[in-house]
């Protein structure tokens, strides 16, 4: 693979190897800024050497750098950013034969560890920079001298509270540039958490608070790689949130680069924001309105109105935009036939505008540490026949889009999947360990259970997570979403 910078450290004698796995594509994994920080923080260590594994570099088996097998290293640090990736993670362990200490982080770690708690040694629990958990791993020889640590579960802890810089007073310099997901560029991590308060979102609870990063920081940064490549990727959850986003842009493209935002709300776009975008280099513009009437935007408390998505399209176009894709999801609370005929027409008036339209839609798929962390997926108290509606309504999204706009759909079973493996018990382990995502087995193991809705006096598997909110205040908004739910 063409990489520049790539760290590669001559193995020694006496030196400690730690696994940096990636249970997913290449393309994902180097465009992980996390990722390329632990790696880079234990390549400078030298006593240790850190090489990396991806799904589809030698099966995951063996590393990138020197192509040595997992089972030959000390230690395995995955990185775990989608439930689906657990079925990879426990195929790569199982098939390796790998032996070693067992370290699982990430997002869905922050989330709910439990169905995987049989297959790893211990979770990180929160963001590592500042912390001393990386060194306590490092120094570690088995679970029991993990036990305790501030920030680690291990499976004998009764509550664990999520470990986090307080200010985002740095920025991973030396990076790996390879062909990623947004393309050959140098990655910014403009800031973390977000300052928006939807009810479906995992980032509002466990990056809690909003932390942005200086420019002046983020401009030193790309100084380093001016000459290196030409586009520069801005990851938040709402980039166009962080108070200097267009003396960020501004400073960027007077370097020379182009610039590729993560996301951008509707409800932030103005002229000056998109002239610099489109200087930028911007050509598509991404919109997730979610829902396609006012009423279950409401109950998502999404806060962008059908006008905002109208008024950035039209900028958008003014300025030169040539194609737009919009993001949905199906199964909200509350909703109806005429919901769905909304979001069609919302595309319509779109198209209207710009001709060339993307529509991407995904059925919501309740988290962990959410208001709708209790709700049924589908948002039907008896989903089997909820799954059954949201078919027949994908059907008729398809229908009457397909002509005038690319659709993709996630299935449905799909993200019944992956609300068995977010919301599961430990229980759920021998539905990974099986190897097969497929609903009917889930079920045969009696696993469906987890889709249904929860009462809200129920103890929860990832309760023991402590990231500093009240669980009574996410309860009262998931009732007040119920009844927002089924206002006419």
């Amino acid at each position: 693979m063409k990489e520049h910078n790539p760290f590669v450290k001559a193995w020694r004698k006496g030196m400690k190897s730690v696994a940096l796995v990636y249970p997913n594509r290449y393309v994902g994994g180097i465009a992980n800024i996390g990722l390329q920080y632990i790696y880079a923080y234990v390549n400078s260590k030298e006593e240790f050497v850190c090489e990396r594994f991806y799904t589809d570099v030698f099966g995951g088996l063996r590393s990138l750098e020197s192509g040595r097998n997992l089972k030959d290293f000390d230690i395995a640090f995955f990185s775990l950013q989608y439930e689906e990736d657990y079925f990879n993670a426990v195929r790569i362990l199982r098939a390796s034969g790998f032996r070693g200490l067992k370290v699982a982080g990430g997002p869905c770690c922050m989330l709910n560890p439990k169905p995987l708690l049989k297959f790893f040694d211990a979770f990180v629990i929160g963001e590592v920079e500042g912390s001393d958990v990386l060194d306590r791993i490092l120094e570690a020889k088995s679970r029991e001298d993990l036990t305790g640590v501030e920030g680690i579960y291990t499976g004998e802890e009764d509550r664990v509270r999520r470990i986090r810089p307080k200010r985002l007073d740095f920025h991973l310099k030396s990076q790996i540039i390879g062909e990623g997901a947004y393309g050959r560029c140098v990655l910014l991590e403009v800031g973390r958490g977000c300052i928006r308060r939807c009810r479906f979102c995992v980032v509002r609870q466990i990056y809690s608070p909003p932390r942005w990063r200086d420019v002046r920081l983020l401009l030193e940064v790309a100084e380093d790689y001016r000459n290196v490549v030409k586009k520069v990727a801005l990851i938040a959850p709402s980039v166009s949130d962080h108070p200097k986003i267009k003396e960020l842009i501004a400073g960027l493209v007077e370097m020379g680069f182009m610039v590729s935002p993560s996301s951008i709300r509707a409800d932030t776009v103005d002229e000056e924001l998109m002239e610099l975008l489109v200087a930028g280099g911007l050509r598509s513009f991404t919109i997730a309105p979610e829902a396609g009437s006012e009423r279950l935007r409401n109950v998502l408390r999404k806060d962008i109105s059908e006008e905002d998505v109208i008024r950035a399209t039209e900028i958008a176009k003014e300025k030169g935009i040539k194609s737009v894709k919009l993001y949905f999801m199906i199964g909200v609370p509350g909703e109806r036939d005429e919901d769905i005929d909304g979001l069609v027409e919302l595309v319509k008036k779109v198209r209207d505008i710009i001709p060339r339209v993307s529509v991407s839609i995904n059925p919501l798929s309740p988290k962990p540490h959410t208001p709708f962390q209790w709700l049924p997926y589908t948002g039907f108290r008896d989903v089997r026949v909820g799954m059954r509606i949201l078919e027949n309504r994908v059907k008729f999204i398809k229908k009457e889009l397909s002509k005038i706009a690319e659709v993709s759909i996630d299935g449905v079973e799909r993200f019944a999947i992956q609300t068995i493996l977010s919301r599961g018990d430990v229980d759920v382990s021998q539905f990974v360990e099986s190897g097969r995502p497929k609903l009917r087995i889930a079920e045969r193991l009696g696993l469906t259970r987890y889709l249904e809705e929860i009462p809200v006096d129920r103890e929860l598997p990832w309760d023991f997570i402590d990231h500093s909110y009240r669980k009574v205040r996410l309860i009262e908004e998931y009732l007040r979403a119920d009844d927002e739910a089924v206002e006419r």
